[in-house]
């Protein structure tokens, strides 16, 4: 009898081994199998999905075999770990193994979002809506209500946004997006602000920020931001209009269609710094953090006027008779490829001309 009962143990012992050899085997194979993709495959992997559930999915896609085995794998070589939701790039040749390892890894797909410097806010809004990636909770929705989403209720958008490339999954909404550009223009105008000339007539850094802006959309030669803002500068502690175009045209919004007259330049708005002392009201566009650094710390000089040349950099004057001979060598005789700046920013979506400089010139602008 107690033979017998040896005999069945090991008999179950063999067949127990046999099962787990067979199993081993299985779960290896079902593993190291090849996915079954003619052409790479971006899967979506959404919030709370388990690898389980997707081992199934995919299953019934035809992507791969043997789920039921595959789901053991994950249970005693990942069990700890969370799926992160998002999208996994596959690729033919690609085996189990190696989109396992990008679960595990969380090697979601990115996408990249870049705003430029020069931007309006229409314009960052309109970038965010091409973005098919995005999660678009803002459609419909007018500037001060997006600003109070964002927690700032009553702050204007213009120029409160850093300019700069970001990255995003699927999934991510353009309130998040817009939130990391609002933290990221506030920290580097408060590092900016903190290295700035003690001799700047600001108040308060949002000053600043309006007079970047208006650097920003000047010019952009590097060399000459710093001698631009030190213009500006100079012209505000000496009591002197501006008398900077792209104000006066941010002014006249959808109505500048390329040119400024002279009927523009004494329509009182805001931001006609031919006509109003002081700085504009609010930023006029985005600026990178070398226009703020320039409008922190000018360039020293005694220049208080400047005009184009037409190949985007400037021509700078001490006085007023210096400035009116390079006006009418530079903008009344202008050649037919003359800009007053850089080649065009690149837009977002079709829209409105921006400013280009290019109205006709008041014998005393800077």
């Amino acid at each position: 009898m107690i033979r017998k009962l040896l005999v069945l143990v090991e008999t179950l012992l063999v067949l127990a081994g046999l099962a787990l050899g067979i199993a081993a085997w299985k779960v290896h194979s079902s593993v190291e199998q090849p996915l079954n993709l003619p052409a790479e495959r971006l899967i979506d992997v959404p919030a709370g999905a388990t690898p389980v559930g997707m081992f199934h999915r995919l299953e019934a896609d035809g992507v791969l075999r043997d789920a039921f085995w595959l789901r053991w794998y994950w249970r005693f070589n990942a069990g700890g770990l969370t799926l992160h939701a998002g999208e996994y790039r596959l690729a033919p040749g690609m085996a189990v193994q190696d989109m396992i390892g990008l679960w595990q890894r969380g090697e979601v797909v990115q996408y990249n979002l870049t705003l430029v410097e020069g931007w309006t806010f229409r314009q960052v809004r309109a970038a965010l809506v091409r973005q098919e990636k995005l999660r678009q909770t803002l459609t419909g929705l007018s500037d001060d209500e997006v600003m109070a989403k964002l927690g700032h209720p009553g702050v204007f958008p213009e120029g409160r946004f850093f300019p700069d490339t970001y990255r995003y999954v699927k999934g991510t909404s353009d309130l998040e997006l817009l939130e990391q550009a609002y933290t990221r223009l506030d920290a580097v105008l408060a590092q900016e602000w903190e290295e700035r000339d003690g001799s700047t007539p600001y108040t308060e850094p949002y000053q600043a920020l309006i007079l970047a802006s208006l650097i920003e959309k000047e010019t952009g030669v590097p060399q000459e931001r710093g001698e631009i803002a030190g213009v500006f500068i100079r012209r505000l502690q000496a009591g002197m209009l501006l008398q900077t175009d792209p104000a006066v045209i941010y002014g006249m919004g959808e109505r500048y269609t390329g040119k400024i007259s002279r009927a523009d330049l004494k329509e009182p708005t805001p931001y006609n710094t031919y006509m109003n002392p002081g700085l504009p009201p609010t930023p006029i566009a985005m600026v990178g953090r070398e226009a703020i650094h320039a409008a922190l710390n000018p360039a020293p000089g005694s220049s208080l006027y400047f005009v184009a040349r037409g190949d985007g950099s400037h021509v700078f004057s001490d006085d007023l008779d210096s400035h009116n001979e390079a006006v009418r060598q530079y903008q009344l005789k202008r050649r037919g490829d003359y800009r007053s700046s850089p080649a065009p920013l690149p837009e977002p979506a079709p829209s409105a001309a921006e400013p280009s400089g290019e109205g006709e010139p008041a014998p005393e602008q800077p």
